[in-house]
């Protein structure tokens, strides 16, 4: 379900392209590559083009278009490169063919967008690439909003439509809103529906929005319901799916990472240490992923702390690892989306404990076969699970696959699956760092307790410390560790 503002006034595509139509300040290009010139079409009909169109192209044929961007990778034409070859090549030729004492008070923009979609013959289900690059002011340095989108629905003339009123919203929103980019993001969706089209990746880049954290629109792209999972990388920018997990051997560990821990460390070296020794692993064609959960990053009043969120973030980048946001709550749904982009085989790390859970029948009430159904999803993959022990406390009994409660109902399954080591156990761990929990350390953190820099990686606490993550506060004996000052 899409999450908008019901007392907002949600304009249609026509009054959005009269409205920058009627702008005489704004002056710019539209090039667009499969499923029609959708957007442009919008404005051509509202009328008063003229003093906003200085040119709408398709290079619809592959020789022609290669010959005009350049040739991509792979010798693709529906990527993010492409994208970005056209907003680069139509705005440079803005900057060469426009004379700017003819043009003083106006803005500029470029819109282009690059998509497959079906055809009369081969309906099908298709994904484009939509950007807009434009100036703020005449005088002003550019910026871009690219964006992602899916197209669920096979019947071309709803592709169509939806690309066309995708284009309008947010090349409205990049002129009209730029200095407000949860409107831009709030209008994404005006007049089109979720189940036609899905945007899982956003980028917004440039001075307009140097205060914008890519991290966080990940984040409010499944928030908002845009998406059900989003991608960044250890650089903090977000990631398209299809480019990150496209026949990829993926491994995940699951988590709350409130603050990492020597636990999670342990799990996912040692689960990667066991997934890579498998015969279908391709260790130089391996994506790893932490992923967090929107309930993980929900507070105790249900809402999603984005600085909680970034505090985890900056520490899993820190470390070099890619990051998943998804609102899948059961690992069946995860499991279905990696598939959506490779029949490699995947791993998943988790928790003993964690299993325990995926074993209730609690959690597939909602589905017509229940467990059987869940867990026929799961593995008619190639999947295989590495569970990692359990104990309480530092004395308590560790809890592995041997021991672990299982619903007699549910014993000849489980048994089943441990036969055939699609599940196992992960022998190679640290017994002395079983009894860590993330929230023990982080009610550690926030009381002002020592003893609790033991408990995550190196540098981890120092990270935690200078930037004050997860509600540190310094204590007098760290301020005098800091300063060289006795107390």
């Amino acid at each position: 379900m899409i999450i908008q503002d019901p007392n907002r006034a949600v304009l249609s595509p026509a009054q959005k392209a009269r409205r920058i139509n009627a702008d005489s300040d704004l002056y710019g290009t539209f090039a667009e590559i499969g499923a029609g010139q959708e957007t442009v079409r919008h404005f051509f009909r509202v009328g008063g083009a003229s003093q906003t169109i200085a040119k709408a192209m398709s290079a619809y044929d592959k020789d022609f278009s290669n010959a005009i961007y350049g040739p991509e990778p792979g010798n693709r034409f529906v990527c993010e490169s492409r994208l970005k070859n056209m907003l680069r090549h139509e705005y440079g030729l803005i900057i060469d063919r426009l004379d700017r004492n003819d043009h003083p008070t106006e803005r500029f923009f470029t819109f282009a967008n690059t998509v497959a979609s079906s055809t009369m013959e081969n309906p099908h289900s298709g994904h484009g690439w939509v950007g807009v690059r434009f100036q703020t002011a005449p005088d002003q340095p550019t910026n871009d909003v690219i964006l992602h989108v899916r197209l669920h629905e096979p019947d071309i003339s709803l592709q169509q439509e939806a690309i066309g009123v995708l284009g309008v919203n947010l090349l409205f929103g990049c002129l009209m809103h730029f200095d407000n980019p949860d409107q831009i993001m709030e209008e994404l969706y005006d007049n089109v529906s979720r189940h036609v089209m899905e945007i899982d990746m956003i980028q917004m880049n440039g001075p307009a929005f140097t205060q914008v954290d890519n991290r966080l629109l990940s984040l409010q792209l499944v928030k908002r319901g845009f998406t059900d999972a989003v991608l960044f990388g250890p650089d903090g920018q977000n990631l398209q799916a299809s480019d990150a997990l496209y026949k990829r051997n993926i491994l995940t560990i699951r988590g709350s990472f409130r603050p990492v821990t020597k636990v999670n460390i342990d799990m996912i070296m040692n689960g990667y240490n066991m997934f890579i020794k498998e015969q279908r692993v391709d260790r130089q064609n391996l994506q790893v992923l932490f992923e967090i959960t929107l309930s993980n990053l929900r507070s105790d009043t249900g809402d999603v702390d984005e600085k909680d969120f970034i505090d985890r973030a900056d520490i899993l980048c820190s470390l070099g690892q890619t990051v998943l946001i998804s609102n899948y709550q059961e690992y069946y749904k995860l499991v279905e989306y990696f598939s959506r982009y490779t029949k490699a085989r995947m791993g998943l790390i988790m928790g003993v404990n964690n299993l325990v859970d995926v074993f209730d029948e609690k959690y597939y009430r909602h589905l017509n076969g229940g467990v059987l159904e869940a867990f026929g999803i799961l593995f008619h993959r190639d999947l295989k699970i590495y569970v990692y022990p359990s104990r309480t406390t530092a004395t308590a009994e560790i809890m592995t696959l041997s021991n672990m409660p299982v619903h007699p109902r549910l014993r000849p399954l489980y048994d089943y699956l441990l036969f055939n080591k699609r599940m196992v156990d992960i022998d190679n761990y640290d017994p002395n760092v079983l009894h860590i929990f993330s929230k023990a350390v982080l009610d550690m953190i926030r009381a002002g307790q020592h003893g609790w820099e033991g408990m995550v990686p190196p540098y981890v606490d120092n990270m935690i410390k200078d930037n004050r993550l997860f509600g540190y506060v310094p204590t007098r004996e760290d301020k005098a560790l800091t300063t060289g000052v006795k107390v």
